[in-house]
């Protein structure tokens, strides 16, 4: 089954809500289709905030590296592909407020981190599981996480790539507010209202001050990750981290 993206826009709220069971795995198509969506919303007066949800109990699973052609790349590079994609979700010049039903995994995290804020359900989990599939972080992450949470705190996330609860990260800054799972959609919209109602030009502006540089940065960090994934790609512990994620198992490597 093919990713989905559905856009609806209430007011000066617009909600983007994707779906690609059954773990909504982030694909080059997925990340086209949101980019080409707030591409649109950039260009519309009426929206002054997004919201992202997706569909099911997982947010984002992250990019499928174990199936072939699970990034859904055409040509001999998909990773680049994805990334490519991934930084024009960057440009978008308004709030997004992510809301987080489930697991942000890999690049999960990294569609959660590129938004403003994150409203996340109690069952919520964050991971940025690099490390256990023998491979470097991706998504702009090892830039924007540290942004967000401090350098110890990201560090802590991306070397040991264990996952944390909504509770756990809410201190950090992680996650900005906690909903319950039945109303997360409805939360994430609040915030979203709370924004909405303000000087659209002031919005605008004021986001603009506040991510000054943020394009350059994040471009310059999937650049630098997008190197070291593939200096990583052939090595034998990427071959072992991906068969014992789909084994659910703990990696046995040996450092070549």
């Amino acid at each position: 089954m093919t990713a989905d993206v559905r856009l609806t826009l209430s007011g000066h709220v617009a909600e983007l809500i994707f779906s690609n069971p059954p773990s909504n795995h982030a694909t080059v198509g997925l990340l086209r289709d949101l980019a080409d969506r707030l591409d649109v919303l950039d260009r519309d007066p009426d929206c002054r905030v997004v919201v992202i949800a997706s569909e099911g109990k997982v947010f984002c699973a992250g990019g499928d590296l174990v199936s072939p052609g699970g990034l859904g790349g055409a040509g001999d590079d998909p990773v680049r592909e994805f990334y490519d994609q991934a930084e024009r979700l960057f440009a978008f010049g308004k709030p997004i407020v992510a809301a987080v039903q489930g697991a942000a995994v890999g690049a999960g995290l990294g569609l959660a981190v590129m938004a403003d804020f994150r409203v996340a359900a109690p069952e919520a989990r964050f991971a940025a599981n690099f490390v256990k599939m023998g491979f470097h972080p991706g998504f702009a992450l090892s830039y924007t996480l540290p942004r967000l949470i401090g350098q110890q705190r990201a560090a802590e996330m991306m070397l040991t790539g264990n996952r944390y609860k909504a509770e756990e990260v809410l201190p950090w800054g992680l996650v900005d507010r906690i909903a319950a799972f039945s109303f997360l959609r409805q939360g994430a919209r609040l915030l979203a209202e709370e924004i909405a109602v303000n000087a659209p030009l002031a919005l605008a502006e004021t986001r603009a001050t506040m991510r000054a540089g943020m394009q350059e940065d994040v471009r310059a960090a999937l650049v630098r990750e997008h190197a070291a994934q593939m200096r990583l790609r052939p090595t034998e512990d990427h071959a072992e981290g991906l068969r014992a994620v789909a084994e659910r198992r703990p990696g046995q490597f040996v450092g070549r």
